[in-house]
């Protein structure tokens, strides 16, 4: 059985993944059974002599390749796509499909991918011989319906007010691994009752750490209504200007040294070492908008919170005002470039 699984929600990918591994059968032996191997250094014969080893003690073998779809996925130069066109690419992905095909009745192989074009080679030949799943991320209605669902699948005859479920979307937005922590510390607060609105904003903790994720997409995406909402909804949960920009002036800083240990090839456990973080959900966050920003966007957006904060320091400006007119300058910065 081949299993191809990509999207942004890397949440829900897990969970389709653990669902592969319960169908299987018994975990300790599965231990034992299973092979997986990282996108950028797998290679066709990798996968061909995994899948064709007899299984130890278990009637299956599980076989992951992940990331590999991300392997053949166009990268930017100029600022324009541009996908892998040398030979030895295109004979790449064809053995990698090649190698998939026909695969003995005791494999299971799951090929795992994030964000992908329709041009992905890979994604094209897979899509040949099984069916894919997507995982896009969940917006609007569809983020409110698995919060209604994680509650009462947590617990059975609970329910979350719709207010409560308007507010945790707000606040947390579509980084399901968040969501689900947080609905989980809901559930044990709130006992036999049913979640409302004041227990949200009691209880989840990330709230204000994830509108300064959203904040910082939206100054760096130079989004200046959502960035302006955002802060506005970061001043109403009681944060100083100050402290807003220390975090503000955090992520950019760790999404910047994220960027360049990815051009570096340095592998996601070693990272949080490095930026001295305990947290993956930050990791992972920073890990997504490196991926989506140019270097010298993030730098530009870095310097502009820099002078921010001699602003505040010096006394030069007043700390709500100088967060309003950063935010502006990066609106009058993206008309300036557009009129360019």
């Amino acid at each position: 059985m081949l299993h191809v699984f990509f999207g942004e929600d890397d949440f829900s990918l897990h969970q389709a993944l653990e669902d592969v591994k319960k169908s299987i059968g018994d975990a300790t032996a599965l231990m034992s059974n299973t092979n997986v191997f990282e996108g950028k250094t797998v290679t066709p014969e990798h996968i061909r002599a995994a899948c064709e080893s007899m299984p130890f003690l278990s009637e299956k073998r599980l076989v992951i390749a992940e990331g590999l779809l991300d392997k053949f996925e166009s990268r930017k130069e100029g600022g324009r796509k541009k996908f892998a066109k040398k030979p030895d690419k295109v004979e790449e992905h064809a053995a990698f499909a090649a190698a998939m095909q026909n695969l003995p009745p005791f494999t299971e192989l799951v090929v795992t991918g994030g964000k992908l074009s329709d041009r992905n080679p890979l994604l094209q030949e897979l899509l040949k011989i099984t069916k894919v799943k997507t995982f896009p991320l969940l917006k609007g209605k569809d983020i409110n319906a698995w919060i209604e669902n994680r509650v009462s699948s947590q617990a059975k005859g609970k329910h979350i007010s719709p207010k409560a479920t308007t507010l945790m979307a707000r606040l947390i937005g579509s980084d399901l691994w968040t969501m689900a922590n947080e609905v989980d510390k809901l559930i044990l607060y709130t006992g036999a009752r049913d979640i409302g609105e004041d227990d949200i904003k009691a209880v989840v903790s990330s709230a204000q750490e994830a509108g300064i994720f959203s904040m910082v997409d939206a100054i760096i995406e130079q989004r200046v209504g959502p960035a302006q909402e955002l802060l506005q909804q970061l001043f109403r949960q009681g944060m100083a200007p100050v402290q807003i920009l220390v975090m503000i002036s955090r992520q950019v800083r760790i999404i910047y040294l994220v960027r360049q240990m990815r051009v570096a090839g340095k592998p996601r456990t070693e990272m949080m070492g490095k930026l001295g973080l305990n947290s993956d959900f930050v990791l992972r966050k920073a890990w997504e908008q490196a991926e989506r920003y140019s270097l010298a966007r993030i730098s530009e957006v870095y310097h502009l919170l820099l002078e921010a904060d001699i602003s505040i320091k010096t006394g030069k400006v007043e700390g709500e005002l100088a967060l309003d007119i950063l935010i502006a300058e990066m609106g009058r910065t993206s008309a300036v470039t557009a009129g360019n």
